[in-house]
C-alpha cells in the first residue's frame, strides 16, 4: 500500500465526517459566510465587491456539493 493509498485511507471517515456536519449546519455555515462578505466587502469599501459575491458564490457552492452527497459518494441529480 503506497504513500496516497494510506493517505486515502485516513481522510475518508473525516471527509463523510464533514459532510454531515455540513448537511446539519448548511444554513448556519451559509449565513456565516454572508457575513464574512459584508464584513470584508465594507472594509475595502466596495472596491472587490464583485469578487467577494464571486467567491462567496462559490464557497456556498462548494457547501451545497458537500452537504448533499448521497451515500455512494456521489452529488445527487438537480431537480
Amino acid at each position: 500500500m503506497g504513500f496516497l493509498d494510506n493517505l486515502k485511507a485516513k481522510i475518508g471517515p473525516a471527509k463523510d465526517k464533514v459532510s454531515d456536519l455540513a448537511q446539519q449546519h448548511e444554513g448556519r455555515i451559509g449565513q456565516g459566510l454572508e457575513r464574512a462578505a459584508r464584513t470584508v466587502d465594507a472594509k475595502t469599501k466596495g472596491k472587490y465587491s464583485n469578487k467577494i459575491e464571486t467567491g462567496t458564490g462559490k464557497a456556498k457552492d462548494a457547501l451545497g456539493r458537500i452537504a448533499h452527497k448521497d451515500g455512494r459518494g456521489t452529488t445527487p441529480p438537480a431537480a
